[in-house]
């Protein structure tokens, strides 16, 4: 045949020159030697499929370079095969706290084993909320990787009472209500807390000040809750002249310290319950005329960016990011198969470095 014949040919099974026609689901069966019904069962989950048939579909699978289409799928199962990352926090606070970034990473890492796609989806207002809820009641993501941890934040409460499967990072705050019922993996904020003020009075320290977090945050209120059992342990006496609240901003960290050392500026050591604030922190204490840790020494949480990039580097709590967003993502695909998914709590560990 002619290489103009080839061409017309080709004009007529819809292709231009040289394009390779896409392979299809019988040629993974045809390739793979069963039927389209087994390949189908292997894409859908290889529920009762032997172990040699669904190994040789995969195999056909990678040697004709078949992919899915996601859409056929979708009208097949009721599902769109995707997730969502959702961050119920203001645009700034992604680009700004690299702890977002890492988790977020992680996560389409941890998803990409299951071929599932993450989408990215902020809503730091109400009416941003509103709208993303009823994008994703429409069914246009199977579940839902929830970033959200403050009280009062209604996003958790209507995912639940939707039926969408939903995973938190960090404890609900809330008590009472469908929230109790929300599946969430979170560190141990408050023993991160309490090994960061033993490490502090073990050098020597003991008017030991805290830049909290929010307090109606888990983080805020279980780091606090750490920090008081510890000094309660040691002997000394609560002083609240010596705990201010931030909000996880290194500008917050550094005008939350400055207010700290205008009020007790005898503190020697400072405990702030991020890395972020903490770089603020440190920006405070430098223009305050305070060496670190010679004068004060301070501990951060999380072990981000931020402390080994901070001058000097940062003494801290080190989350389990990694472990934080495999386990996230372990719940929610149980969740989209019709498991019970509950609770998972991981440890925390101190990383010391220069500024204690």
């Amino acid at each position: 045949m002619s290489v103009t014949s080839n061409n017309a040919a080709g004009k007529a099974a819809g292709k231009g020159p040289g394009r390779r026609r896409r392979p299809t689901i019988h040629d993974v069966a045809r390739e793979a030697g069963v039927s389209r019904g087994t390949v189908s069962r292997v894409l859908n989950g290889g529920h009762y499929v032997s172990p040699s048939a669904a190994e040789a579909v995969n195999a056909a699978i990678r040697k004709t370079g078949y992919v899915l289409n996601r859409h056929a799928r979708s009208l097949i199962t009721g599902r769109s095969g995707s997730a969502a990352f959702l961050l119920t926090e203001p645009q700034e606070k992604f680009f700004e706290d690299p702890n977002f970034n890492v988790l977020l990473r992680g996560c389409t890492q941890a998803l990409a084993a299951h071929d599932i796609p993450l989408l990215l989806m902020l809503a730091g207002t109400r009416e941003e909320q509103r709208r993303i809820i009823r994008y994703v009641s429409a069914g246009h993501v199977d579940g839902v990787l929830l970033v959200s941890s403050h009280t009062g934040d209604p996003v958790a409460e209507q995912l639940v009472e939707a039926g969408i499967p939903v995973v938190m990072c960090g404890k609900p705050v809330d008590g009472t209500g469908p929230t109790t019922r929300l599946a969430h993996v979170a560190a141990d904020d408050r023993d991160g807390a309490r090994q960061m003020v033993r490490h502090l009075l073990a050098t020597g320290r003991r008017r030991i000040a805290t830049v909290t977090g929010p307090l109606d945050t888990p983080g805020g209120v279980e780091r606090l809750a750490g920090y008081r059992e510890v000094l309660a342990e040691a002997g000394l006496p609560a002083d609240e002249g010596l705990i201010a609240a931030g909000d996880y901003s290194r500008a917050s960290g550094a005008s939350t310290a400055a207010g700290l050392l205008a009020r007790r500026p005898d503190l020697d050591a400072l405990f702030v319950a991020s890395d972020l604030m903490a770089q603020g922190a440190l920006t405070a204490l430098e223009r305050a005329g305070r060496t670190v840790p010679g004068d004060v020494a301070v501990g951060g949480f999380d072990d981000s960016t931020a402390a080994v990039s901070s001058m000097p580097p940062l003494t801290t709590i080190r989350q389990p990011w990694d472990r934080i967003s495999a386990e996230m993502v372990r719940l929610l695909v149980g969740q989209i198969e019709g498991e019970s998914t509950s609770a998972v709590i991981l440890p925390t560990e101190l990383v010391t470095r220069d500024s204690t």
